[in-house]
């Protein structure tokens, strides 16, 4: 279970506050108007960003003062984080081995096997300036694959593809996780991604993280904060 307590967290002079729990494979659309905080609470969970007061767990191990590099969450962000000159193999053997040491025959085995899960077999030697968006995107979920981490952040990583495209990465997303057992949490503009994606939806407004609802009661009965912000009030 990622757990959420009694935060309190500081940005651009405002606050964000919140506590929920998340459990273990589950996909979960985080909304809410730009500025509130979406990104941020992402940035909470997985480390890059300080609480001045709260917790954040996972399976009852308090996280809070852990560095990004020491929680169990693996995150995607819009622009892939790839490194623009290192091959896409050996952005990969950086989720396997973080210190860069020499690739052995499993790992090589294990990246290959990545790529071709998410249909980029036979692009390892290609350096990131050279795939598509869409290709950027299935790599730096093969490298999501490869940590297997059990919580898997997405800050809106496809969301400079088409419908089609991001609708496929959606649902490879869903797989790679479903393999896992990963909880994921998604930050999204789209209702449309929250509504075929996510169980369930946490609003982000007005300074406070919400509880979660499943995805089906949300829309049927949106909150006033959220029909605000799409403007249907």
């Amino acid at each position: 279970m990622l757990t959420l307590e009694n935060l309190d967290v500081l940005m651009d002079g405002t606050r964000l506050t919140g506590t929920l729990s998340l459990a273990p494979g589950r996909r979960v659309a985080v909304l809410g108007p730009s500025g509130a905080g979406k990104s941020t609470l992402l940035d909470v969970i997985s480390g890059f960003r300080g609480v001045q007061s709260g917790t954040v767990g996972w399976a009852g191990a308090d996280l809070t003062p852990l560095p990004p590099d020491k929680r169990p969450v693996s995150i995607l962000f819009q622009d892939g984080n790839l490194f623009p000159h290192l091959t896409v193999f050996r952005n990969l053997l950086l989720a396997l081995k973080p210190g860069g040491r020499r690739a052995s025959p499993q790992d090589r085995l294990r990246i290959e096997g990545a790529l071709k899960r998410v249909g980029l077999a036979g692009m390892s030697d290609r350096k990131p300036g050279t795939l598509s968006g869409g290709q950027q995107g299935r790599a730096a979920l093969a490298r999501v694959m490869l940590q297997a981490r059990p919580v898997i952040l997405l800050d809106e990583p496809f969301s400079a593809l088409g419908p089609a495209l991001k609708a496929e990465m959606l649902a490879l997303v869903r797989d790679v996780a479903s393999s896992l057992g990963a909880l994921v949490v998604m930050v999204t503009h789209d209702p449309g991604d929250a509504r075929s994606f996510a169980d369930d939806v946490v609003l982000v407004a007005d300074g406070v993280v919400h509880l979660p609802v499943a995805t089906a009661a949300f829309f049927a009965n949106p909150p006033d904060a959220y029909r605000e912000y799409v403007g249907e009030n």
